[in-house]
């Protein structure tokens, strides 16, 4: 099984690992306010993730080893994400009433009409969402598969480090816990709101819409933060290392917020604004109550403001940390600034608690 709904966890690490760095993130809680003990981000060799998929095991294991001691935190089980491409879901009926054993045994029996490898390249796994509207003699349930070396050679990785992946969650998934954080900041009160939370990562931007704190749409895009190093290198005759350093730390001449960064802004702007062209072209929706930033390219300064500005829509840069309490390992300035990159991290590391 994929342990993609593993109930029970004690701590666990979230571990984000995307194209340009590994974000590792630990959470302890009590009664229902969370505090974060430790977290640190590791950038990653160029080209040892692409586009999600892991290349370059060594790579990423010494990565997880230098993030790992980077956060000083001492637990070893890991809550780790694949991508929502690489996996398919399907909600199918099924008789109500049966044990889970019976449930994953006509499960495997039935499976193969919904998945498009053969079964024995997949893990499955499935949750029991509730009674179908339609029947109540049965009930609706989440399938869930994804191959199975997507899922090993995370496991690979991570145990290079020293640690096991107690928990192989979906990003979608995890993204949708930790927005159940800034949910009450949206003072969305009892009305379901429709929220539109866009990722921009390195490479892919990943729109997911929200309605009622439940994911109804996600698509992802050939498009990232990246472009902006790459055009700093190009304009400015830099290295990838000096251009990613100069992005986050500043001291580029004078002409680079006119010429290089406010244009790479607009470029935001119109892949949020397409997006959501193709969300609302998609279905029953043609308006989002709130637009949520996420990713390391969400922290751009004023870049929620033109959004909001050119598509008239309220936006915010998401922080799910806003309510929690800081331990002492944790730099307070140093979390703020990476926080909207952390949504997934944040989102893995609370099955601990679930």
């Amino acid at each position: 099984m994929l342990g993609l709904f593993n109930k029970n966890a004690n701590t666990l690490l979230g571990i984000d690992i995307s194209s340009t760095s590994v974000k590792l993130l630990e959470l302890s809680r009590s009664g229902s306010r969370y505090k974060v003990e430790a977290y640190a981000v590791e950038p990653l060799p160029p080209n040892a993730v692409v586009e999600k998929n892991i290349a370059e095991l060594e790579g990423v294991g010494q990565a997880l080893s230098r993030v790992l001691s980077k956060a000083k935190t001492s637990v070893k089980s890991v809550a780790v994400a694949v991508a929502g491409s690489a996996v398919i879901t399907k909600t199918i009926e099924m008789e109500a009433g049966l044990s889970d054993d019976d449930l994953e045994n006509q499960l495997k029996i039935e499976a193969d009409q919904y998945i498009p490898y053969p079964l024995e390249e997949v893990a499955i796994d499935f949750e029991v969402q509730g009674v179908s509207p339609r029947n109540p003699d049965r009930v609706e349930v989440l399938l869930a598969a994804c191959r199975k070396e997507n899922v090993e050679v995370r496991e690979a990785a991570l145990a290079l480090s020293g640690l096991s992946a107690r928990v192989v969650d979906v990003e979608a998934y995890a993204l949708e816990r930790a927005y159940g954080l800034l949910a009450e900041q949206l003072g969305g009160g009892q009305e379901a709101l429709t929220v539109a939370v866009v990722d921009i990562g390195a490479t892919m931007t990943t729109l997911s819409v929200l309605h009622d704190g439940r994911t109804i749409y996600t698509r992802e895009q050939l498009f990232g933060g990246k472009q902006l190093t790459e055009e700093i290198q190009r304009r400015y005759g830099l290295s990838v290392e000096e251009a990613g350093l100069a992005k986050k730390q500043g001291g580029l001449p004078d002409d680079y917020d006119s010429e290089v960064l406010q244009p790479f802004k607009e470029a935001v702007v119109q892949q949020v604004s397409r997006s959501l062209q193709f969300f609302f072209a998609a279905g029953q929706f043609n308006d989002v109550d709130y637009i949520l930033l996420a990713g390391g390219t969400a922290s751009i300064p004023d870049l929620d403001r033109l959004i909001q500005q050119k598509i008239g829509t309220q936006t915010l840069v998401a922080n799910p940390f806003a309510e929690m309490a800081l331990g002492n390992r944790v730099n307070a300035g140093a979390l703020a600034s990476d926080a909207p990159s952390l949504m997934i991290a944040c989102g893995l590391a609370m099955r601990s608690f679930d």
